[in-house]
């Protein structure tokens, strides 16, 4: 039986013509309204950003003087010639990329391997508890576990080196598991049964079809993951010497006049270098970062 729309068919002076000629403007005037807040809400949180880009502009008379001086006279160029030059920022640069990389692609295949393990293997013994123990690590705020790791590590002469990024990577994070699993527990079964017929093992069906046809977990996993590292002040602070320390320790110290005053705007320039490259790498994967994640939560 054809469903007939009674409202489109409504003569126009009566009250069900008036309602179907008040939807379409009930529903652009939602559409304005949802416009409106996400562009305020764009506006807002980019607002820090655009007054670091600001400063780090100015002249060093510029940025302190009252009233607010929100541009700046003449743009200081200089300022990024003296970030990168005043200490061997490349050298620091790299270890940065050097431990966020090892770090990343570490927890990402240990997290998929786990995440596999979860979402696949619906009768392995313990799952249900092991899944529940992962969860229950994600309600521990992970600042009450830095005294207790910065002592083991202590204890086993790890400090000064690598090998706790080493380590974290290969333990997997409880997050980036159940990202994993979340994606992996969506894909139809029929895709095992067929590999199984064709004399596919787990390994194999998890490193040659799983994982690469899971590229927007990956994705995400793998910018979540270097962000974490590349934008982390306190681990590196505390478990690394001042020769191998990442750039954002680096950055603290690094720009002061001979007097031992800190140069806002030079360390701003060095600020705006470090998250170039991040802000560069979340525009170019954003579209599988938005996959990854939306595609995790289809299914639980």
């Amino acid at each position: 039986m054809a469903i007939v729309d009674r409202s489109a068919a409504a003569p126009p002076g009566s009250s069900a013509g008036r309602l179907a000629a008040s939807r379409p403007l009930a529903a652009r005037l939602d559409g304005a309204w949802t416009l409106a807040a996400v562009v305020g809400l764009a506006i807002l949180f980019s607002l820090p950003t655009v007054w670091l880009v600001l400063i780090s502009f100015k002249k060093e008379s510029e940025w302190v003087s009252y009233p607010i001086q929100i541009l700046p006279s003449t743009a200081e160029i200089y300022n990024y010639y003296f970030a990168v030059t005043m200490f061997p920022y490349l050298r620091y640069f790299m270890n940065s990329v050097i431990l966020s990389t090892m770090y990343t692609a570490l927890v990402v295949f240990s997290s998929a391997a786990a995440g596999f393990g979860f979402a696949r293997h619906p009768g392995a013994p313990g799952r249900s508890f092991l899944f529940g123990l992962v969860m229950g690590m994600m309600m521990v705020p992970w600042l009450v576990t830095v005294v207790p790791q910065y002592i083991v590590f202590s204890k086993l002469g790890l400090l000064n080196s690598y090998w706790p990024w080493v380590l974290w990577g290969i333990s997997g994070s409880p997050f980036h598991i159940f990202l994993f699993r979340q994606f992996f527990a969506s894909i139809p079964r029929d895709l095992d049964d067929a590999a199984e017929v064709d004399g596919c093992g787990r390994f194999r069906l998890f490193w040659q079809i799983y994982l690469p046809n899971s590229l927007p977990a990956v994705a995400a996993s793998a910018i979540f993951a270097f962000t974490w590292v590349w934008g982390d002040w306190l681990f590196p602070k505390l478990f690394l010497h001042d020769q191998i320390t990442t750039l954002a320790v680096k950055l603290q110290t690094a720009y002061v006049d001979p007097y031992n005053q800190p140069l806002i705007t030079i360390t701003m320039a060095g600020v705006v270098l470090y998250v170039l490259p991040m802000i560069l790498v979340f525009f170019v994967a954003q579209r599988l970062i938005i996959q990854g994640v939306v595609t995790t939560g289809l299914k639980g």
